[in-house]
């Protein structure tokens, strides 16, 4: 179904060889060199790099659009308003499909919605209105185009399958685009995923998607890489269909993906009246590939992946065939990781005659919502009921054009005749802000996430449900067969796709086109809970730090880090967002961390707390200034989500350094560099309230040094310790070193 190749491979005429093969394939051929220059990512990273066009030398990279969604555009606009933002440079789309419910903090989420409008028309922004579109349809209906380059605030920014290699990272890296600086990372490795067969009646873009998650995640073979995706089995697929895949290679940890265009990528750009926007993308007729995916279109069957990871990937026949072992599997494990004997997680309560009962069904956002999804779920649930069981199905178009023409063609009305209920474009399903199950349910989404409380539970008040990731299609058979876990393959139904017709007349009356159009007379609209970033200061010669949390999972995500759902109304008061740090992974965490704050504050003003005198008596003197900060310490922390209030929370409660063995993604370390957040890798154990001190890292640092001595103090012994910060740019440097990304602009608008 999908195998893996751990070595460079050159990729000529549809095939995988190795070097003896293309020299004797291509005994004409002679410029191996340079082989890797025949990559489509290739071709569009060098028309990006502001940067040495060597591939041995770090990537500065210019995007062509921007995007973000009123969980994070706010906290950008403010940081880049507070550096000297003067205009948007380029395109910046502004979406509303996360706060789009005003369920919690009052006026909150519309003050959000009004101070974005505002900005858009003031720095020259592109603004769509509350459940018009969710924000990844919307960038592929209308900005992604071949060849360019789409940065976003959104983890799931993809948009390969338009021929668009999109990024999402944490909203920092925004705020450089928008003051004109670049995105700079090293050449990442390219991996070519070549698709061959034909995917059979049932199977969907999920299905296709969980089985490359599965193999490819928890050994981390793509991570921080490229995806492009070759082969002749591409042009067996609808481009939805590849949207659906492209969306979720997210949860593989890449970088980024793209593949080659074809008569079916010119028609999506005709259909939505952009072709200027389509041109062809393949790879040369020889490319050189870092390492290599297999995937099987034909082998593919319908997959599930049970809590609490996308990667925690089963064919669902092996579920149906084996459930109670396969569930009691899953509970022991789910219950390990949660870790609190307030919830008891449990799966196997499901089966009931030998048969898995489920009590949700939802199909929604970027990854579920597309036109081809809904039809083919309508399809299967024609002239059927859902039940009026405990049973739900509730399904979200993506966009407004979308949900119009499911009209327009009869399918929405089939699927409400089917009990199903239709909802307008918002991403709340995906992290826990719409569609709550009951506590003890088991949730089946066709979303992108099933994190532990994803889907909204809140384990500290001993409620904890589940979600498992399915397609539409195996979603509907579930529904059409009244809650009872069923595989679309099952099923006999008419897969036909009428052609979508797109009417952009929709966006042309509702949407704001600001782009150059800035206008400086506008006056930003402030909510009550709109507020400033407070005060971060600059990394002294020493750093003492605090453990606050210490958290020994195999893999942390930012949700973990920071919640999603009811939290997100205060995505824009970092002071009122940082009580729920940790808030489900380390209940005492906020309280710790602030404990330190005060100690630090004292510290400042040279009042030193006696645990401290202490401490330092036992680590020995030190020259220069020394500070005193949180920190946090976990194996792998970062997985998940671009939110770069993972890593602000942490600093505005004090923090300044994250120790862990490695990082689950490069957002989440880059979130902590633009945070003044010290990346810290090491091998070391730790207990919370260890305090770890590090001297000279503000010297060693300025000379380019990444690797630091320091000590250990755990109940009451010291031991000496070394921690690295791996690579890092100059830029990144200097940002560690003035204390945070906004103090580093500060410093640099100042200097002119």
């Amino acid at each position: 179904m999908i195998k893996l190749i751990d070595h460079g491979v050159y990729y000529c005429a549809g095939e995988f060889l190795t070097l003896e093969q293309l020299k004797a394939a291509r005994p004409e051929y002679s410029d191996f060199e340079n082989a890797y220059k025949g990559t489509i990512s290739y071709g569009i990273l060098n028309a990006h790099n502001c940067g040495p066009t060597d591939r041995r030398m770090p990537l500065k990279l210019k995007f062509d659009a921007l995007a973000s969604h009123d969980i994070t555009y706010v906290g950008i606009i403010q940081t880049a308003k507070a550096s000297g933002l003067e205009k948007f440079p380029v395109p910046y789309v502004l979406t509303n499909c996360h706060n789009s419910l005003c369920a919690v903090g009052g006026t909150i989420n519309e003050d959000d919605h009004l101070f974005g409008l505002s900005a858009a028309k003031k720095y020259g922004g592109i603004y769509v209105p509350a459940h018009l579109a969710v924000i990844h349809t919307y960038m592929r209906e209308n900005m992604a185009a071949c060849g360019k380059m789409i940065l976003g605030s959104d983890s799931h920014t993809r948009y390969g399958a338009l021929g668009t290699m999109a990024v999402g990272e944490g909203g920092p890296e925004l705020v450089k685009q928008l003051l004109n600086r670049t995105y700079d990372i090293g050449y990442p490795e390219i991996v070519a995923v070549r698709l061959t067969g034909k995917v059979r009646k049932g199977v969907g873009p999920q299905d296709v998607a969980l089985a490359l998650i599965g193999a490819t995640f928890k050994n981390g073979f793509v991570k921080n890489k490229v995806l492009e995706f070759v082969g002749d089995g591409i042009g067996e697929l609808p481009v939805e269909f590849r949207n659906g895949i492209d969306v979720m290679t997210t949860e593989t940890t890449c970088l980024s993906s793209v593949w080659t265009t074809d008569y079916r990528v010119h028609d999506y750009f005709v259909t939505h009246g952009r072709v200027k926007d389509f041109k062809e993308l393949e790879p040369a007729k020889v490319a050189y590939y870092d390492s290599a995916i297999e995937i099987n279109l034909s082998e593919i069957e319908p997959m599930i992946a049970l809590p609490f990871h996308p990667s925690n990937v089963y064919k669902l026949s092996d579920l149906l065939a084996n459930p109670m072992d396969i569930l009691s599997k899953v509970e022991q494990e789910g219950n390990k990781q949660l870790n609190n004997p307030a919830v008891n997680f449990r799966l196997t309560d499901k089966v009931v005659n030998g048969k898995i009962m489920v009590g949700q069904g939802v199909i929604a956002g970027c990854a579920g919502g597309t036109y081809d999804n809904i039809v083919n779920a309508a399809a299967i649930l024609k002239d059927k009921s859902v039940g009026h069981g405990n049973f739900t199905l509730n399904v979200y178009p993506s966009s407004q054009p979308v949900y119009l023409d499911l009209i327009q063609k009869g399918v929405a009305a089939e699927l409400i005749k089917s009990g199903a209920i239709m909802k307008t474009a918002f991403c709340g399903p995906c992290f826990g802000a719409g569609d709550v199950p009951a506590n003890n349910a088991l949730s089946i989404r066709h979303t992108t996430r099933n994190f532990e409380s994803r889907e909204g539970s809140k384990p500290a008040g001993g409620q904890i449900a589940s979600v498992a990731l399915m397609d539409s299609r195996s979603i509907a058979a579930t529904a059409a067969n009244g809650g009872v876990l069923t595989s679309a393959m099952d099923i006999n139904y008419d897969d036909t796709v009428k052609d979508f017709v797109f009417d952009g007349s929709i966006y042309k009356k509702r949407v704001y086109f600001g782009y150059n159009a800035a206008d400086p007379r506008e006056e930003l609209v402030y909510g009550p809970n709109i507020a400033d970033w407070p005060v971060m200061p600059e990394l002294a010669d020493n750093a003492m730090f605090k453990l606050a949390a210490v958290i020994e999972d195999a893999v942390t995500t930012t949700d973990e880090l920071i919640p999603s759902g009811e939290t997100s109304s205060y995505r824009s008061n970092p002071l009122k967002l940082a009580e729920f740090a940790l808030s489900r992974k380390c209940p005492d965490y906020v309280a710790k961390a602030k404990a330190v704050k005060i100690d630090a504050d004292k510290f400042a003003e040279g009042d030193i707390p006696e645990e401290y005198r202490k401490a330092l008596a036992a680590f020995g003197p030190v020259e220069g200034t020394l500070s005193l900060a949180s920190a946090i310490y976990a194996v792998k922390p970062g997985d998940g989500s671009a939110r770069e209030q993972a890593a602000s929370c942490q600093r505005v409660l004090g923090g300044q350094a994250n120790f862990a063995v490695e990082y689950a993604t490069k957002r989440y370390r880059s979130n902590l560099i633009n945070w003044g957040m010290l990346p810290f890798v090491t091998e070391e154990k730790f207990k919370v309230g260890d305090i770890i001190m590090v001297t000279g890292v503000k010297a060693a640092l300025e000379a380019g040094e990444t690797r630091f001595g320091g000590m250990i103090l755990s109940q009451g012994k010291v031991r000496k310790a070394e921690f690295s910060i791996g690579n890092i740019t100059s830029d990144e440097r200097d940002i560690l070193l003035a204390g945070c990304l906004i103090n580093y602009y500060k410093k640099s608008f100042q200097a002119r």
